[in-house]
């Protein structure tokens, strides 16, 4: 059973006449992957750092394992915003160390965890060099440890891969899968849907200041279904008043065919449609990608 551990109710927010939020309201699963999503000035920043104790909402309320936040719980989060923050003139190693003792740890713990972190990410040699030594993405590195080195409750990460090679990319999502499962919970922010796909369960999409979709990945996905597949056969499928052909080619020996249902009710009716025809190898729903959901309900 899904607990609830983050809460925002109703809020809203005005900066100067512009309306930033008005009226979301999002739970979040402990130890779950989280996505909040939307497109540039939706409000997902402006709701992060309400989230974080930056800014203070108008109306509506945060709350944490259900009390409501306040200031003092900002040190149970690892929040890695999208424009970075490490001081350019500072030593990776001072800076880090620095940062961790902000967040309430002792210098020897923040040692033996920097050391931990170093050495997982084979950057020991970083130490003492100055962050403007550093290229984007190591520079993303270093932060990334310092956001999650207090072992956080609550993790933040807005746009965590900008800057990172493939390899890199995949070292960090394995990284947030791990923080997870070892009982953090997280809010992921990105545009990249491919990636929301990969690691969240559950997500709001934002656009003008409104939730305007919200719920389980995989449901969403499956709510989107346009009766699109694609089977692999013996020989080809011909079209009829039942299966709408939309391709057909050849590949490795089979025929590979995209098909839409024109009958209602389950699979096993379309299935029994096509064995009339060939004989099926494999059979696969299409269902659309977050991407195409995200374009379709945001331009709607």
């Amino acid at each position: 059973m899904n607990i609830k551990f983050l809460e925002v109710e109703n809020v809203v927010k005005q900066y100067a006449g512009h309306l930033a939020l008005d009226g979301v309201s999002l739970t979040v699963p402990e130890n779950s992957i989280y996505g909040l999503l939307g497109p540039n000035g939706a409000g997902k920043t402006t709701l992060i750092r309400i989230i974080n104790c930056i800014t203070a909402p108008d109306s509506g309320e945060v709350r944490l394992n259900g009390k409501r936040m306040t200031p003092a719980d900002v040190q149970h989060i690892g929040y890695l915003p999208e424009e970075r923050g490490l001081y350019k003139k500072m030593k990776v190693g001072d800076q880090a160390l620095y940062l961790a003792q902000l967040k309430g740890m002792t210098k020897s713990d923040a040692l033996k965890a920097l050391k931990y972190w170093f050495e997982k990410f084979e950057i020991e040699a970083w130490w003492s060099k100055k962050v403007e030594e550093l290229s984007k993405g190591m520079a993303q590195k270093v932060q990334f440890i310092i956001t999650v080195l207090h072992e956080p409750k609550l993790l933040i990460f807005d746009e965590p891969f900008s800057g990172f090679d493939p390899v890199n990319t995949d070292l960090i999502k394995r990284e947030i899968l791990a923080l997870r499962d070892k009982g953090a919970t997280i809010i992921f922010s990105t545009h990249n849907m491919e990636t929301v796909e990969d690691l969240c369960e559950n997500i709001s999409l934002v656009d003008k200041a409104k939730i305007v979709l919200q719920g389980n990945v995989a449901e969403i996905r499956a709510s989107h279904a346009t009766n699109t597949y694609v089977v692999r056969s013996q020989s080809p499928i011909l079209g009829n008043e039942k299966i709408e052909l939309l391709s057909q080619s050849t590949k490795n020996g089979m025929m590979e065919s995209t098909i839409r249902k024109q009958i209602s009710g389950g699979n096993n009716l379309l299935l029994n449609e096509i064995i009339k025809q060939t004989e099926i190898l494999s059979f696969e729903e299409l269902l659309p990608s977050m991407n195409d959901i995200f374009i379709k309900t945001v331009k709607a």
